[in-house]
């Protein structure tokens, strides 16, 4: 897409342009990852989180029944460090790892390219689309990879919903517009309503396309999805939309394709939109709940048991990022989508 004067975008086609662009997009030509990017993740601020989400997919595979062969597929890898860690602890565990395909679902090459040289040791495979080409259990691990995807936005006005669009004055310089919308049409397209009680509407158009393919697949050769992102639950949706730049708050016009564009996922719109697939059921927890009964404290006191009181320090500051109310703990929630008829909650037991 080539962007000129007056060029005019609703604004998840303006994200998609900012963010994938194969020449411009942010995550198309640059590592945005860690100290020298513009935020850092879980699996990048301790490899504890890594080894538990192992642990979890282990208990989760053992309830489907233990198959022979299973799929193990991550969205959005990053530089490959959870996979990596993943991998690693499950050789513990041979009788599983031994039975799984590992598959990466990536849209960044460069990312890709980081990916296969952190993972070059390892057999895995990378897909373009969510098509699984065997007929295996899948399990699907998705850290931070539906708060990355574009979203539209709409407002409510007096004289009824406008959708928000991005204008170019020119090349560099874009401001918000407005335009009149059919939401009924929109609902229509979604097959479910949206708009009840609502001031502002956030979504996703393109995480609802994944999870209508992700469902359809579990739903054929059983699995699930294990989501782990920032978000919330209230029913009346927020207006969220954020630029990162440096670890700092950006303006989302201002260093296109130089900002990492994302905002909060509303569960309470995911497990609505779950409710559509009669097979399948959700659980939602939080961060903190659930890697605390996961046991992220215990297998910590595991591994700072002989190391230096400045690592051990360290290492429980980290954990303590992850599970804090205040810092990731209560914002970042995780859902589980798998089938009603299995009735595996590890880690969602704590009320």
């Amino acid at each position: 897409m080539k962007i000129n004067r007056s060029t005019n975008l609703p604004l998840d086609k303006f994200i998609e342009f900012a963010l994938y662009n194969k020449n411009s997009g942010y995550y198309m030509k640059k590592n945005p990852f860690g100290k020298e990017g513009d935020f850092i993740t879980a699996p990048n601020i301790t490899r504890v989180f890594s080894e538990i989400i192992a642990i979890w997919v282990v208990t989760f595979w053992k309830s489907l029944g233990s198959p022979k062969k299973f799929n193990l597929l991550e969205l959005g890898a990053g530089n490959g460090e959870m996979m990596k860690v993943i991998i690693e602890t499950l050789k513990n565990f041979p009788e599983c790892s031994l039975n799984c395909n590992f598959q990466i679902h990536e849209k960044s090459q460069l990312l890709k390219k980081k990916q296969q040289l952190n993972l070059k040791s390892e057999k895995i495979t990378w897909i373009e689309d969510i098509k699984i080409n065997n007929s295996y259990p899948t399990i699907f691990l998705a850290n931070e990879f539906f708060d990355a995807l574009p979203i539209k936005q709409f407002f409510k006005k007096k004289e009824g919903w406008v959708e928000r669009f991005v204008y170019f004055k020119d090349e560099k310089k874009a401001e918000f517009k407005e335009q009149p919308v059919d939401i009924k049409k929109i609902e229509q397209n979604l097959n479910f309503t949206i708009s009840k009680e609502q001031e502002i509407i956030e979504f996703s158009p393109g995480s609802f396309e994944y999870l209508k393919n992700i469902f359809n697949l579990i739903k054929k050769n059983d699995g699930g999805i294990l989501i782990i992102d920032y978000g919330y639950l209230d029913l009346k949706m927020h207006e969220t939309l954020q630029a990162i730049k440096n670890h700092k708050y950006s303006n989302i016009l201002e260093n296109i394709g130089d900002s990492d564009i994302t905002y909060n996922i509303n569960f309470s719109l995911f497990k609505k939109f779950t409710g559509q697939f009669n097979e399948l059921n959700s659980i939602i927890s939080n961060h903190k709940k659930f890697l605390t009964s996961m046991g992220i404290v215990q297998r910590a006191e595991i591994v700072s048991e002989n190391i230096p009181f400045s690592e051990k320090s360290d290492l429980f500051y980290r954990i303590r990022r992850l599970i804090d109310e205040k810092q990731m703990g209560e914002l970042f929630k995780v859902m589980l989508i798998k089938k009603k008829k299995n009735k595996f909650n590890t880690g969602f037991e704590i009320d």
